[in-house]
């Protein structure tokens, strides 16, 4: 593990590569089994529903549906997460082709609404839990295995995959310091190979 400011950060966080082949995966994150949906964070919550109207537009008929039935999210405080449809899909996700993704990102990227999606999603595959402070790590999923590939044929590991992310939770300088580290990792293997 490392140590950066007061924040714990996985070694496999550091040391695996990882870019996203949608067109492999099909958008899995947002549809893998499992009933629960998306971590949300309470401060979240307020900008999750406002969501709801700009995507609303690109949602299917069935996600609206279980929407105007169910709601968007579920739980209690500091355990909130997205609602899903039968086990599986997110209740925003829509399709293009056979690519499952994100309404509300799309409502953000189309100037329709102003929240991205929930930090969660932005992080994946990364994962924050709480170790005396946060504890940051990386999320296995056997439908990812596309990515791992995907990135070590490019050279991307995680932290590079989700910088935008990284950056809007714990801000460019933090990254900075993560990116050192991963630097470090590229070059020590390139000097064992």
């Amino acid at each position: 593990m490392f140590l950066i400011d007061n924040i714990l950060v996985d070694k496999q966080i550091v040391t695996t590569p990882f870019l996203c082949e949608t067109s492999k995966c099909k958008g899995a994150c947002c549809t893998v089994k499992g009933g629960q949906g998306a971590p949300v964070l309470d401060e979240e919550i307020e900008q999750l529903e406002a969501s709801v109207k700009p995507a609303w537009q690109y949602l299917s008929e069935r996600s609206q549906t279980a929407i105007a039935t169910n709601g968007i999210y579920e739980g209690v405080p500091g355990e909130y997460t997205t609602r899903c449809i039968d086990d599986a899909d997110c209740v925003f996700v829509f399709y293009e082709g056979d690519v499952a993704k994100c309404a509300i990102e799309k409502a953000y990227f189309e100037g329709h609404g102003t929240f991205r999606k929930p930090i969660s999603c932005h992080l994946f595959p990364i994962r924050i839990t709480d170790y005396h402070g946060p504890y940051l790590y990386y999320d296995k999923f056997e439908e990812c295995a596309p990515a791992l590939d995907y990135g070590k044929r490019h050279e991307v590991h995680i932290p590079e995959a989700v910088k935008e992310a990284l950056i809007r939770a714990f801000g460019e300088e933090w990254y900075g310091k993560l990116n050192i580290l991963v630097q470090e990792h590229k070059e020590l293997r390139q000097n064992w190979s």
